[in-house]
C-alpha cells in the first residue's frame, strides 16, 4: 500500500519530520508559490503550514484526498475553517506551543518600557552617554492589569507576582476561585484601566474585542501608565494610541502586533514606530526555537492521530478534547452501532439519543456522540464522513441529537444505546457493550430483543413470527449458496410471538439470495449489515 502523502508547505523544525515518523510520504512545497501548492495538494492527505500559506476554498478544491490541515502555530487566519469543515477536513493547530514564549516576550516589553532599555541602547550605540535621560521606574509594588486571564495571562501573572507587583485582571469567564489560585484580584475593566501602572492585553480578536482599548480607555489611564499588546493587532485602536502617546496621556506602549502586518507606510500603526516612548517588535510572540519546535512536533502528532482515524485534542472544528483511556475503546464500538442503526432504519431519522449507561457516565463521553454520528452516516451519504462533518450532516438533515448519561446498567458494566425516532413515527434502538479483558465489541440488544453477539464484518438480521423450522429453512438456503453461518443468536419476548435472529456470516450475501430467504420465512424485517472499518 502506498504511504499517505503529508505535504509540508513551509519551513518547519527537523523535529517535526522526526515526529511524523516513517509511515508517511513526506513532501515539501513552497506554500507561497500558488500553482506549485495547488498541484502538490492533488494527492495530499495532510498539509502542514505556518502563517504564509493560504488554505482557502480554492486550495481545498484542489485537494480531494485531504483529511487534515495542520497549522504549526496558534492563529488560523490563513485557513478557511468553514469550507474545510463542510468538506470533512479536520483543522488542527498548536494552541499551547507558544504560550511561554508569548508570556516571556510580554515581560520583556514591560521591562523594556519600565527601564527604557531600547532607547538607552540606541543612544549609547551612537556614542552618547546620557544616564540622566533614561531614568526608569521599578516594577516593585506597582499594579499590573491583565486583560484576559487565559493560559498566557496566567503565566504572566505568575511571573509578575515574583516581582512583588499587585496583579489585577479582567476576564468575565474566570471565577474568583481560579483568580485566587493565581494570586490575582478580579476587577471590572474600568477599574483595571484606572488603577494599573502597566496594562497587558491577552484577548482573542473578535468583533467585540477589536478596539476595546480606544480613546476613552486611554484617557482614563494614569499619565504614568504603559500599555502592552503581544496578542492580536487591532485590540488597541492604533490611531487613538498615537494621539494618547503624543499628547502625554499615557507614558508609553509596547507592541508586537499590528492591525496590518507589516504596517503600511500611511497607517496609524506606522506612525507609532517612530515615537520615542514606544517599544516595537515584528510579531515575535512565537519566534523562539523552542516554540517553533513545540508547534511542529504538536501538529505532527495531531496529523498522525488524524490519519489514523483518531480524534485529535487540538482540532479546532471538531469537539475533541482529551479522551480518557477508559472511554477510548468505546469509540469504535459506537461507530459500529451507528452503522447497524442505519442499516436497520426503514425511514429517515428525525432524532437520535446516544445513551451511555454505567461507569462511563463518570467520564467525559461527548466523543461518543460524534462516533455515533460518524457511524450513522458512513454508509448512507456519498461524501466522506469524519468526526468533523458528521454533526454538520445531522444538522443539514434536521436530525436532533442528544447525549444522555446515567450510572444505571443492570447486566453489564457499561451499555451504550442509540435510540432514534423515524419519520414514519416508529422507533429503533440498538445497544452494545465491551466485555472481558480483550474488550470484545458485542451487540446486546435490537429494539429491546436481548442478545449477546460479537460484532463482525457481515451480519444478517431477521424478524419473523416464531414457529418451528425457520432455522432449517434459512440454514439450508445459505448452505446451498455456500454461504457459511459463523454464529447466530435468536431472541424473542414470548413464545409464539415474533423472533429476532441475527446471523454472523463469513461473506456477503447477494441481494437475490436475501430476497429468496425473506420470502421463504415471511420475514417482517430482513436486513444485511456490512460493517465498514474506519
Amino acid at each position: 500500500m502506498p504511504k499517505p502523502v503529508v505535504l509540508i508547505a513551509e519551513e518547519l523544525s527537523p523535529a517535526t519530520i522526526d515526529a511524523l515518523g516513517p509511515d508517511f510520504d513526506v513532501r515539501q512545497v513552497d506554500g507561497t508559490d500558488r500553482p506549485a501548492l495547488l498541484a502538490a495538494l492533488a494527492d495530499a492527505q495532510a498539509v502542514l503550514v505556518r502563517s504564509a500559506t493560504k488554505i482557502d476554498a480554492e486550495a481545498l478544491g484542489a485537494a480531494p484526498q485531504l483529511k487534515v490541515i495542520a497549522r504549526a502555530g496558534v492563529g488560523l487566519d490563513n485557513v478557511d475553517i468553514k469550507t474545510a469543515t463542510t468538506a470533512g477536513v479536520m483543522v488542527v493547530n498548536a494552541p499551547t506551543s507558544n504560550i511561554i514564549s508569548a508570556a516571556e516576550l510580554t515581560i520583556g516589553h514591560i521591562l523594556s518600557l519600565a527601564r527604557r532599555i531600547p532607547a538607552a541602547h540606541g543612544s549609547l550605540s551612537q556614542g552618547q552617554w546620557k544616564r540622566s535621560s533614561f531614568t526608569g521606574t521599578e516594577l516593585f509594588e506597582k499594579t499590573v492589569g491583565i486583560i484576559g486571564l487565559g493560559r498566557i495571562g496566567a503565566l504572566i501573572a505568575a511571573r509578575l507576582n515574583a516581582f512583588d507587583m499587585r496583579v489585577i485582571a479582567y476576564d468575565p469567564y474566570v471565577t474568583s476561585a481560579r483568580a485566587q489560585q493565581l494570586g490575582v484580584q478580579l476587577v471590572s475593566l474600568d477599574e483595571l484601566i484606572e488603577q494599573s501602572d502597566f496594562i497587558t492585553i491577552h484577548m482573542p480578536k473578535t468583533p467585540e474585542t477589536t478596539g476595546m482599548i480606544g480613546a476613552e480607555q486611554l484617557r482614563r489611564m494614569k499619565p504614568t501608565a504603559f500599555v502592552v499588546n503581544v496578542a492580536r493587532g487591532g485590540l488597541i485602536d492604533e490611531g487613538a494610541l498615537f494621539d494618547a502617546l503624543t499628547a502625554g496621556e499615557i507614558a508609553g506602549a509596547g507592541l508586537d502586533v499590528f492591525s496590518a502586518e507589516p504596517p503600511a507606510s500611511d497607517s496609524d500603526a506606522h506612525r507609532l514606530l517612530d515615537l520615542p516612548n514606544v517599544v516595537v517588535t515584528p510579531h515575535l510572540g512565537a519566534s523562539t526555537d523552542e516554540a517553533q519546535e513545540k508547534a511542529g512536533v504538536s501538529v505532527a502528532r495531531s496529523v498522525r492521530l488524524a490519519l489514523g482515524g483518531e480524534l485529535v485534542p487540538d482540532a479546532v472544528n471538531v469537539a475533541g478534547g482529551i479522551i480518557d483511556p477508559y472511554v477510548r475503546p468505546g469509540i469504535p464500538l459506537v461507530e459500529k452501532l451507528g452503522q447497524i442503526f442505519a442499516a436497520l432504519s426503514h425511514s429517515p431519522l428525525t432524532s437520535l439519543d446516544v445513551e451511555v449507561h454505567g461507569e462511563l457516565s463518570q467520564y467525559d463521553v461527548s466523543v461518543l456522540k460524534l462516533a455515533a454520528l460518524k457511524g450513522l452516516f458512513t454508509n448512507i451519504v456519498s461524501e466522506s464522513v469524519s468526526y468533523v462533518n458528521a454533526p454538520l450532516l445531522a444538522e443539514q438533515r434536521g436530525v436532533d441529537v442528544r447525549l444522555l448519561v446515567d450510572d444505571v446498567s443492570d447486566e453489564y458494566r457499561n451499555v451504550i444505546t442509540l435510540r432514534g425516532a423515524l419519520s414514519d413515527g416508529s422507533q429503533l434502538s440498538v445497544s452494545g457493550t465491551l466485555t472481558g479483558t480483550k474488550q470484545i465489541e458485542k451487540l446486546v440488544s435490537i429494539n429491546d430483543y436481548a442478545l449477546e453477539l460479537p460484532i463482525e464484518k457481515h451480519h444478517v438480521v431477521m424478524l419473523y413470527t416464531d414457529r418451528p423450522g425457520i432455522v432449517a429453512i434459512y440454514g439450508q438456503k445459505f448452505g446451498e449458496a455456500s454461504i457459511n453461518i459463523a454464529g447466530m443468536q435468536i431472541a424473542r419476548k414470548s413464545a409464539g410471538g415474533q423472533a429476532l435472529s441475527i446471523l454472523t456470516m463469513d461473506s456477503p450475501v447477494s441481494d437475490e439470495l436475501l430476497d429468496e430467504v425473506q420470502s421463504a420465512i415471511h420475514a417482517d424485517l430482513f436486513r444485511q449489515i456490512e460493517i465498514t472499518e474506519s
